[in-house]
C-alpha cells in the first residue's frame, strides 16, 4: 500500500528533534546501522524497506520502492532501508560512576564528534557515556551514523553532569592545556573522564568537580585538537 501523505510527513519531520522529543520516536536509516541496532535487540515501531534490503523474514517490514524511500529519506543519496526507532533514556544511579570508566561529554554540539566518541568509547571498553543536555542530539541521524554502531552497544546517559560527578569517588579527569603531561598520569581502575567542546571548553561548573587535569604534550605547532582525538588519546593512554 503506498504510503500517505501524513506518513510520509511525519517520517520527513523527525529530522527535527522537537519531533522525535514528541514522538518519544527517531529515525535510522541504512542497512549496517538498522542491522546494529537489530542485533542490540532495539525497539522499532516500524521499518521501511526496498527490494535491495535482504529482510531476515522474523520482522514486520513495509516494503515500498526506491521513489518512496526518496520521499522519506533523511540522505542526498536513499538507502534501501529507513526504520522508526523508539526513545528510551536510561536512568543513571550515581553509584555506578564509582566503578569502571565512563566518558563524560561537557558541552559537545558537533554530532559528528558525538558519533565518534561513542566509538571511542566502544573501543576502549567503556562502560558509560554521560552527555551534557546542551551536546548534539543522541537520536540525530548524524550522530547514529557517526557512532558506526556504537550508538547501538554503548549505554548513554544524558543529564547534568555537575551534580553528578560532584558525588563521584572515582577520579574525575578532565583534558585541559593546563594539566599534568599525559604520559605522567598513573593509569586508575575507575575514572571519569571529560572532554569539552572545542570552542569553550570545559563549564565552569564541571570544572570545579574534576579531581586531575591532563594534557596532551604538544610538540608541533596546531593550536588544539579535535575533541574526538584527544579523547581517544586520552582513552588509548588510561586503557592501554
Amino acid at each position: 500500500m503506498p504510503l500517505t501523505k501524513a506518513e510520509i510527513a511525519r517520517l520527513r519531520g523527525l529530522r527535527l528533534k522537537k519531533n522525535r522529543e514528541a514522538s518519544a520516536t527517531f529515525i535510522v536509516e541504512g542497512s549496517k546501522v538498522v542491522n546494529e541496532l537489530i542485533a542490540a535487540g532495539h525497539k522499532f515501531e516500524s521499518i521501511y524497506a526496498t527490494s535491495e534490503w535482504p529482510a531476515d523474514g522474523t520482522l514486520e517490514v513495509e516494503k515500498i520502492d526506491e521513489i518512496e524511500m526518496a520521499k522519506i529519506s533523511h540522505f542526498p543519496t536513499p538507502s534501501a532501508v529507513l526504520a522508526v526507532g523508539q526513545i528510551s533514556r536510561s536512568e543513571l544511579d550515581p553509584q555506578e560512576l564509582d566503578t569502571g570508566f565512563s566518558l563524560a561529554l561537557d558541552g559537545i554540539q558537533d554530532p559528528g564528534n558525538v558519533g565518534t566518541l561513542l566509538r571511542i568509547a566502544d573501543w576502549f571498553g567503556f562502560d558509560r557515556v554521560l552527555l551534557s543536555p546542551d551536546c548534539a542530539d543522541l537520536f540525530s541521524q548524524k550522530v547514529i551514523n557517526a557512532s558506526m554502531g556504537s550508538f547501538a552497544r554503548i549505554r548513554v546517559i544524558t543529564t547534568e553532569l555537575a551534580p553528578i560527578l560532584s558525588r563521584a569517588t572515582v577520579t574525575v579527569l578532565g583534558s585541559d592545556l593546563d594539566g599534568e603531561p599525559l604520559h605522567e598520569v598513573t593509569r586508575p581502575e575507575a575514572a571519569v573522564v571529560v572532554i569539552g567542546s572545542e570552542g569553550r571548553g570545559i563549564s565552569r561548573d564541571v570544572a570545579d568537580t574534576l579531581t586531575s587535569r591532563v594534557t596532551i604534550p604538544r610538540l608541533g605547532k596546531a593550536e588544539s585538537l579535535n575533541a574526538a582525538v584527544a579523547a581517544g588519546i586520552v582513552c588509548a593512554h588510561l586503557r592501554g
